[in-house]
């Protein structure tokens, strides 16, 4: 018998739930995907593995979410405490999008992207671990191997629920990647450097030498990239994109990636090639937003979007 938690919670407005949660319409089922209106996830609250479900209860302007848990073992208040505040992480419910529009309304480019993805907000990763790794999978190959890539380690190494009928799997702790063998890891289909590199940075933070989370509270962002840069296999691009999708650090730009230089260029160049130092002098405008400028850009080229 499954354990079940309902509850709602109101998220800052303006936000679009559906709009934020159609980039994971094609996750995996067992692990996190968004089918039919509904977001699922498993976490890991307290000891135990939970199967979160998300929907939209509310509308863009008064928007509020429901939320049911359902696990194996009674879920206690410090369960829902904790869910709750995941939840609002990962949706970033609590950021006021109206600040960021504020600041690009006078760029004629972004503001009108912004107007036609209005109430879109960033998810980020229930933990800066699991941005880590996925942006070491991520580096140099084409973002659809490397979903294909990260599912495979969720469900290779990540703690499995049953529950519901069903098989769910949660993102691998690190504790998870540490136990396992560089062989074990490459055995996903990552070359034997990547599995070395997310081998070693889960091993650091088993060690108590590398707090992920607490990096998120640290407002210098030059700092947390020169921390990061020191870990074998973290270079300045997969610092920014680990700031960016697991700290919510939305002035963090990963200008160095192709797919951003590619979106940054269709919109503001004509399409023609630029760099990275180019599109660090684009993103200027967008003050300190320009890591949430970029993820929309990236929206409005998947949806093929105009201005």
């Amino acid at each position: 018998m499954a354990f079940i938690e309902t509850f709602a919670i109101e998220a800052a407005a303006p936000f679009d739930f559906d709009l934020t949660a159609q980039i994971f319409r094609n996750g995996d089922k067992q692990s996190r995907t968004y089918q039919e209106g509904v977001f699922t996830l498993v976490l890991k609250l307290s000891n135990q593995l939970v199967l979160v479900k998300v929907a939209s209860a509310g509308t863009v302007e008064k928007p509020v979410i429901s939320v049911d848990l359902a696990a194996n073992n009674p879920i206690t208040a410090q369960d829902k405490k904790t869910a709750i505040e995941k939840i609002k992480f990962f949706f970033n419910l609590d950021f006021e999008l109206n600040a960021f529009y504020r600041e690009i309304k006078d760029d004629p480019v972004i503001s009108q992207i912004a107007r036609q993805l209005y109430g879109l907000k960033n998810p980020t990763t229930p933990t800066v671990f699991e941005s880590l790794v996925d942006s070491i999978v991520e580096q140099q190959i084409s973002i659809k191997v490397a979903i294909a890539l990260e599912e495979k380690l969720v469900k290779k190494f990540g703690d499995r629920l049953k529950i519901e009928n069903g098989d769910y799997f949660a993102f691998p702790m690190p504790q998870n990647i540490a136990g396992a063998t560089v062989d074990e890891i490459q055995q996903v289909g990552l070359s034997r450097r990547k599995a070395e590199y997310i081998h070693g940075a889960a091993q650091l933070v088993v060690d108590g030498k590398l707090d992920l989370e607490n990096m998120k509270s640290n407002p210098d962002s030059e700092k947390i990239i020169s921390e990061l840069d020191e870990i074998r296999g973290i270079g300045v691009w997969t610092a920014e994109l680990t700031m960016l999708r697991g700290m919510q650090k939305l002035a963090a730009l990963p200008a160095d990636d192709l797919g951003i230089q590619r979106v940054i260029s269709r919109y503001y160049c004509g399409g023609r090639l630029i760099k990275a130092a180019e599109a660090r002098e684009i993103a200027k405008r967008w003050g300190t937003w320009k890591g949430l400028a970029a993820f929309y850009l990236i929206i409005a080229e998947v949806k093929n979007l105009s201005i």
